[in-house]
């Protein structure tokens, strides 16, 4: 398929295929997804997309790029090479005998309108009786019937040239996209019971499994590291530029590449369900969720073929009838028209951006979810981020304990199967004292609150400072005092007398004062959201130079981003940043996010570096801004060559040239954005 358009003429083609609900096609990943009934044969599928002038490739056997090899190259591009010969024939045969030259060409105009033509028939039958090979179909019969040999295979040599253009676009736009689905393996080295190692398809992998990989292997499926260590270089995945050393328990990612030795890993991911195929199936939802601008351009093209074409019906009859002008000169300028008409330039212009500007995100480990938030990325002038997981690095650790330790394991028994990072952080430090941490029940995590607990019969607490009414002097005063220094504080309480303080501290990522300074830049504010103290909040804000709101509930934080005015986005991981995220203009999910957040979220980054998030508000803009280039090229080519036509001063090669010249220019307008950098 060389556009988008191409997967819209297979959709329309396939939804007329009895049993079937509902068709889509992926432009970026070239897949075909039906909702059908039991009456369905999928050999009916594939006749009717041979029909329509496109073919299936099965995806179960070893792809071979043809294009690679001579006789690959030769054999796709053979018609065009034929056409090309044969009209030179004719124009060196013209030299000799004039008559002769006609009629070659005549052969030659035939030679390469028929498949053209039967094309254009069979997506008329199909749904699509305005495609672009009906209007070079008619007009390359009608020059014929003119007698304008010539013109008319000229014509069909520039519309040939043009598709193939247009088809290398598309395959360099998709090409971030189809190295993303080639990264995982078709076998698996599967560890038997018995300790023997087997190599099987991947599909006979099941959660649960235990798996080889071998350095300067790729995982075919999601894995828990179950070797101590593993060295894993995830850059096609995430952009980072180093391997990265993953412990022991680790999930690791499909498509990671083992970099130094040996490892074994136990299959956390069901069929299908693997990092990869979650990302390609993000891709593809994607492009359903369209940019306005695309959407309207949909809908304008819908009308705007059928309109040019009873406009040059007017042209050819008109002024004949009415101004006893030349049938020959109004014919001629009619087809001439046909061609201006067809709205390729128009109908590829916003998709081949959006389609190049998010391969380009998705391959730096940034996954935008569709046309309308890349769009909408791009307006924002406000920015709300969390703080723990976001703007710091979510790993806290604890630097004071005051109490008795009995009390340190009780609130490591209440925490011990939450995921917060405070919780994790108490759990780790009653470990590292060697503290035996007992099984507690009913054990609850309260979203902004704290957790709870019993343990040995005892109720027990671990609960932000606010939430308690009843604080002693001391207290109260080790509170500030640890406040003061940027470390959150949390009270242990038993049957809700408060025994033990506990301080935590967090560290700012690397890269959060260059973010947030880079967005300045763009004129864009930032404020942070926080659950945590005023006191913590205004130290790490003073640190990273942004506005803050602190001690917010998860409801707090929705109705604060809601007081925001103008384009709001937010930035979170957690399942208390969901409600935001999702009321957000845009939401931004952080790396390490939970699932919860991802989902949510219409930007998910696969790593967690902020500097990604100034680089994709310029991408959004960058991409606007080439959106708005091609539109502009693409109509005003038609306006300049419909004026010139009517005056008689271009004809059928102008008209042909104006279409594909900026099908071919708008498209590699649209490829600068694969190359933009998306991080500073």
């Amino acid at each position: 398929m060389d556009c988008p358009s191409c997967a819209a003429k297979v959709e329309r083609a396939i939804e007329q295929v009895t049993g079937v609900v509902a068709a889509r096609v992926a432009f970026s990943t070239q897949r075909l997804i039906v909702s059908a009934s039991s009456q369905l044969k999928v050999e009916d599928i594939k006749a009717t997309i041979k029909d329509a002038g496109f073919s299936v490739v099965d995806n179960t056997q070893p792809a071979q790029n043809q294009s690679s090899t001579l006789f690959g190259f030769i054999s796709q591009n053979m018609k065009l090479a034929i056409t090309a010969l044969l009209f030179a024939i004719a124009m060196l045969a013209g030299l000799v005998n004039p008559a002769l030259k006609q009629g070659m060409l005549y052969l030659v105009a035939l030679f390469a309108l028929i498949p053209l033509a039967r094309k254009a028939v069979s997506l008329s039958r199909n749904g699509s009786p305005f495609s672009i090979e009906t209007l070079m179909s008619v007009a390359v019969v009608g020059a014929l019937v003119l007698g304008e040999t010539l013109e008319a295979t000229m014509v069909l040599l520039l519309f040939m040239l043009g598709e193939k253009l247009e088809g290398i676009a598309a395959n360099r736009a998709r090409s971030g996209v189809q190295k993303l689905m080639s990264l995982t393996p078709d076998t698996v080295k599967h560890v038997q019971a018995n300790g023997e190692i087997e190599t099987v398809s991947v599909d006979s992998i099941l959660v649960g499994d235990e798996i080889e990989v071998l350095p300067g292997e790729r995982l075919s499926v999601d894995g828990e590291l179950l070797s101590c260590h593993g060295l894993f270089d995830q850059s096609a995945l995430t952009g980072e530029s180093l391997p990265i050393e993953l412990k022991s328990k680790t999930k690791v990612m499909a498509g990671s590449l083992v970099v130094e030795k040996t490892v074994r890993l136990k299959v956390v991911s069901e069929q299908g369900d693997s990092a990869v195929d979650r990302i390609v199936r993000l891709i593809e939802e994607a492009e359903e969720k369209k940019a306005p601008v695309e959407r309207f351009i949909d809908k304008f093209s819908r009308w705007y073929t059928p309109l040019m074409m009873v406009i040059a019906l007017l042209v050819a009859v008109l002024p004949p009838i009415f101004l006893d002008a030349s049938w020959h000169e109004w014919v001629y300028k009619a087809l001439a028209l046909l061609l201006i008409a067809c709205p390729c330039a128009l109908v590829i212009s916003t998709p081949a951006a959006i389609t190049s500007a998010l391969a380009n995100a998705t391959r730096r480990g940034a996954l935008v979810k569709g046309g309308l938030a890349l769009e909408q990325l791009g307006s924002i002038d406000k920015i709300a981020f969390d703080k723990t997981g976001t703007l710091t690095k979510g790993q806290p650790e604890v630097t004071q304990f005051y109490g008795q330790e009995e009390y340190l394991v009780l609130a490591a028994a209440v925490e011990n199967k939450s995921t917060h990072p405070l919780a994790v952080a108490i759990v780790n430090e009653a470990k590292k004292r060697n503290l035996t941490v007992p099984e507690a029940n009913n054990a609850m995590s309260i979203s902004g609150v704290g957790a709870s607990g019993l343990v040995n019969g005892q109720a027990v607490q671990v609960l932000a400072p606010r939430h308690i009414d009843d604080l002693s002097a001391e207290f109260k005063s080790l509170t500030s005092e640890f406040e003061s220094n940027a470390q959150t504080v949390v009270v242990v309480t038993i049957d809700d007398s408060p025994v033990a303080l506990i301080a935590l501290q967090d560290t700012l990522r690397e890269d959060s004062v260059a973010a947030i300074e880079a967005l300045r830049e763009m004129g864009i504010q930032s404020v942070m959201m926080t659950g945590d103290n005023q006191r913590t909040a205004a130290v790490i804000a003073a640190k990273v130079g942004m506005d803050y709101k602190a001690e917010l509930m998860p409801e707090d934080k929705l109705r604060a981003l809601k007081s925001l005015s103008g384009s709001v986005a937010m930035v979170g991981d957690g399942i208390n940043d969901a409600p935001a995220l999702k009321a957000a203009d845009v939401g931004i999910a952080m790396g390490n996010g939970t699932d919860v957040a991802l989902e949510t979220a219409d930007c998910a980054l696969t790593h967690n570096r902020l500097q990604s998030i100034p680089g994709l508000v310029k991408l959004s803009r960058k991409t606007m801004a080439i959106i708005r280039q091609n539109v502009a090229l693409a109509i005003g080519s038609k306006v300049f060559f419909l004026v010139t036509t009517l005056l008689g001063v271009t004809g059928l090669w102008a008209a042909v040239l104006a279409d594909t010249g900026a099908t071919a220019l708008v498209t590699l307008n649209a490829l600068r954005l694969l190359r933009e950098k998306i991080e500073a």
